[in-house]
């Protein structure tokens, strides 16, 4: 799934629950509190960045894939199989 809230930043940077929200309602940078003494809170540029990284590299990824699968079906294409045949295989 895309990631779409810093939370999803957020738990990826340590283990455990080392952060929360002040308004599990409303969970907004203003709201980030840590629990974790050992742990220090990143700024909001860094969780909109890493969000933002993260949203890219989902895409990505996803476009990979697709690619990939294009190219399977061209390659399976060349060798001689029909359309039904490469949908029958690739489970489309």
């Amino acid at each position: 799934m895309k990631p779409t809230h810093i939370e999803d930043y957020l738990v990826q940077l340590h283990n455990g629950q080392w952060f929360g929200w002040s308004n599990s309602k409303n969970k907004i940078y203003a709201n980030l509190i840590i629990h974790d003494n050992s742990k220090t809170k990143p700024t909001e540029q860094e969780c909109i960045d890493g969000l933002a990284q993260m949203q890219n590299d989902f895409d990505n990824a996803k476009a990979n894939r697709i690619a990939k699968k294009e190219s399977a079906k061209a390659k399976l294409a060349a060798l001689g199989l029909d359309e039904e045949e490469i949908k029958t295989i690739i489970g489309i």
